[in-house]
């Protein structure tokens, strides 16, 4: 068994013998630590028969791992046995899949991920839009004019229309509202609600082609085993045996479906404990999770409350700052309605004979920058103080939090740029991006013969190297330049006697080494288009040979192969503009790629001491650094619901600064509302979401703050329209520690 000697707060913890408990637990308080402890005391107790299991249910596949991991250090058994750890999603499977036909499934029924859901849902959106190329019309700005109306149309409502389609089946299901529901609610509506019919409309095509398929998506297993354990009681009387005692982490990020789910398990009198932070509960614009799960758990009648207050993550200087904006928070937050997004605990530093003591008090150790940077000098700014501090700290951790994956990237470029070692725990990483990209321009290429562009960016995407930036040389350049100036791409492609591209600028003025060169690549694009016959696996692995030399590319390029045929497969129609199209997303960071990171599987940066470790701040939750740097804290990234503030899901073509997403999930809401009080008022919704959202964004700031250990640098910039101001948080911690500095 594991060493560990309980804090007197952990010690109330494991005092639990039975019924209902919730804990509110601090940032690096030991929480994981506290309830695996807990699960192996059960275990050991012999409160279990032999065919029960207590339940773990947490987070993510890599809390899994941290669980399954510290229980078997706790029983020390070759062979540990009596406990089930299981992501919601995973626990959803279990039910589901022991009687599929009860859930209206097929026995061997499969479920899409969440690549696949998105392709469908595009699909679907796009579908929509062509049908209803003018639905959309009374909400953009009405001083557009229309060329401009049909940039937008093209350019910005297929990205906007997918987003919507995600937030609405998503809600749709989490309320277990099918297509034939919502449509008879629609048909008996008092007025219309067009944006809750565009839902339905894509939701519906959305269904149907899970239906072709024969799948199911994450959200549909989830209300499936709802279902399930609802209509068969016998069923559920037996899980109820099978699994008596129940421990659930993060339940602060708990959706309702969740929560209906394992109340059935545990049952009115059964035993389950729920471990949280409301103030981490930084999920809720992307998922349907709401900290308000457990923060009514804890005052339900019967409930046992405990705290897990002590903290020795961060010195006493950073605790202070983190509890002082909960402070102002509570106290002086220039929105009301805003004041409760952060609540008690405060953290409390651990005892002096803790076995994880706090590092010592650094006050130095705090800097809130107020200068005005610019976003391009806040970035230099940021890397320059990197630069100075890591050579005299090669034993420490470092990271930088930014706000969105984009932000990262040129945080990416600006250390590459200075010979600062990095690790990147972003959507993708660099060489991912790379090896579609380049991989993505010589399939563009193949895919449009005729574009002399394309087939310039072909041939620099073929002599990079391995390296992001352009190709290198004045050779280069100017061959490149040359191939985009080719008029008829065939006659360098395909020259036959009387059309040849290079025998013509052969005899001109180009000097002969750059002839050569392209008479060099002349051969490569013609074996190129001869793996066009090919699978577009085969194809992928082909065209690799030629763009990649190192391992980890070549690696990569196979995992995109296998990406691409899954696509390919799963859309027969595809060709290769539209499986360009999908290596583009991956090359521009807009959809997680899982390539051979630890990230898959849990990210460790004691491991990556010497490194400045890239990622945003949502991603950093879970984790610590001695030092971090917090970048972007304007009223952009962290509005304060004031008049000069914007948000990032207001789109700058929408008319009154409506929040589509937000109105669309009230439509969908109000069609279950029978009240005429109640009914949907335009931009209502929109208010909601921006408080919503400035509640979301101060439990982010708190989770960054709490990210570090022994030092934390804030900055801020203008945005990139130079009219963003310090966050009101930001201004108002600047205040407190200016007169509290010791």
């Amino acid at each position: 068994m594991t060493d560990f000697t309980p804090r007197p707060a952990q010690s109330q913890i494991l005092a639990y013998t039975g019924g209902k408990m919730g804990i509110s637990a601090v940032p690096g308080s030991g929480k994981t630590h506290t309830l695996s402890a807990l699960a192996a005391q059960v275990i050991r107790s012999g409160a279990l028969a032999d065919e029960q299991e207590v339940l773990i249910v947490t987070l993510v596949n890599s809390a899994v791992d941290n669980f399954s991991a510290r229980i078997k250090e706790f029983l020390a058994l070759p062979m540990p046995f009596g406990y089930r750890v299981r992501t919601l999603h995973g626990l959803a499977h279990d039910i589901v899949r022991e009687k599929p036909s009860a859930a209206g499934l097929e026995d061997r029924f499969s479920i899409i991920d969440e690549r696949e859901a998105d392709f469908i849902r595009k699909e679907a959106a796009n579908a929509w839009l062509q049908s209803h190329a003018s639905n959309l019309n009374d909400y953009l700005l009405t001083d557009m004019d229309e060329g401009k109306r049909d940039w937008v149309r093209r350019q910005q409502l297929p990205d906007l229309v997918t987003n919507i389609a995600m937030a609405f089946i998503r809600s749709a299901k989490d309320n277990r509202l099918t297509p034939d529901k919502i449509r008879n609610l629609l048909d008996r509506s008092p007025a219309p609600l067009p944006l809750a019919a565009m839902g339905l409309e894509i939701y519906t095509d959305y269904q149907r082609a899970l239906t072709y398929r024969g799948a199911v998506d994450f959200d549909d297993l989830i209300r499936l085993a709802l279902d399930l354990l609802e209509h068969d009681t016998e069923f559920l009387e037996r899980l109820r045996y099978r699994w008596p005692y129940i421990l659930e982490d993060e339940a602060q990020d708990s959706s309702k479906l969740q929560e209906d789910i394992l109340r059935l398990l545990a049952g009115p009198g059964g035993n389950w404990v729920r471990v949280g932070d409301p103030n981490q509960a930084i999920f809720e614009t992307f998922t349907t999770a709401s900290p308000q799960h457990l923060i009514d758990f804890v005052h339900e009648e019967g409930v046992q409350y405990r705290e897990l207050p002590d903290s020795g993550r961060c010195q006493p200087s950073i605790i202070s700052l983190a509890n002082q904006l909960i402070e102002w928070v509570n106290r002086e937050h220039p929105e009301s309605e805003a004041r409760d997004a952060l609540t008690v605990p405060y953290i409390q530093a651990t005892a002096p004979d803790d076995p994880q003591p706090n590092p010592p008090d650094n006050p130095d150790g705090v800097r809130l920058i107020g200068k005005k940077y610019a976003p391009e000098e806040e970035v230099e700014a940021v890397a320059k103080s990197v630069a100075k501090w890591l050579p005299e700290h090669q034993d420490s951790t470092v990271a930088i939090l930014v706000p969105r994956n984009q932000r990262g990237v040129e945080v990416i470029e600006a250390l590459k740029k200075r010979g600062i070692p990095f690790v990147e725990l972003l959507g993708s990483t660099s060489s991912t991006r790379l090896a579609s990209g380049r991989l993505g321009d010589v399939l563009a290429c193949l895919a449009d013969p005729q574009s002399a562009a394309k087939l310039s960016k072909a041939y620099l995407a073929w002599r990079r190297g391995g390296e992001e930036e352009a190709a290198d040389g004045e050779l280069h350049r100017q061959a490149s330049g040359l191939l985009r100036k080719c008029a008829e791409v065939e006659t360098f492609t395909a020259p036959h006697p009387g059309h040849e591209w290079l025998a013509d600028i052969g005899s001109g003025d180009v000097p002969a080494e750059i002839v050569a060169e392209l008479e060099e690549f002349q051969r490569i694009v013609r074996r190129w288009q001869g793996t066009t016959l090919l699978p577009i696996d085969q194809m992928i692995l082909t065209l690799a040979q030629d763009l990649f030399t190192a391992p980890h590319d070549l690696a990569l390029a196979h995992k995109l192969a296998l990406v691409l045929r899954q696509a390919a497969d799963d859309h027969s129609e595809w060709r290769l503009p539209e499986l360009t199209g999908e290596l583009g997303v991956i090359a521009r960071n807009e959809r997680r790629f899982l390539g051979f990171s630890e990230d898959d599987s849990g990210f460790d940066p004691s491991r990556h001491a010497g490194k400045v470790v890239v990622t945003t701040m949502h991603k950093a939750k879970g984790l610590e650094w001695d030092r971090v740097y917090l970048m972007s804290a304007n009223n952009y990234d962290f509005p304060s619901a004031q008049p000069n503030d914007r948000y990032i899901s207001e789109r700058w073509f929408i008319r009154d600064g409506l929040n589509l997403e937000a109105e669309t999930l009230a439509q969908l809401e109000a069609l279950g509302t029978s009240s005429e009080f109640e009914w949907y008022a335009e931009g209502q919704a929109t208010g909601q979401a921006r408080l919503g959202y400035v509640r979301e964004r101060l439990r982010l700031l708190y989770v960054g703050i709490t990210r570090a250990k022994k030092e934390l640098v804030i900055t801020w910039n203008t945005g990139r329209t130079g009219e963003q101001t310090p966050a009101i948080p930001l201004v108002a911690l600047q205040g407190w520690w200016e007169e509290n500095k010791k």
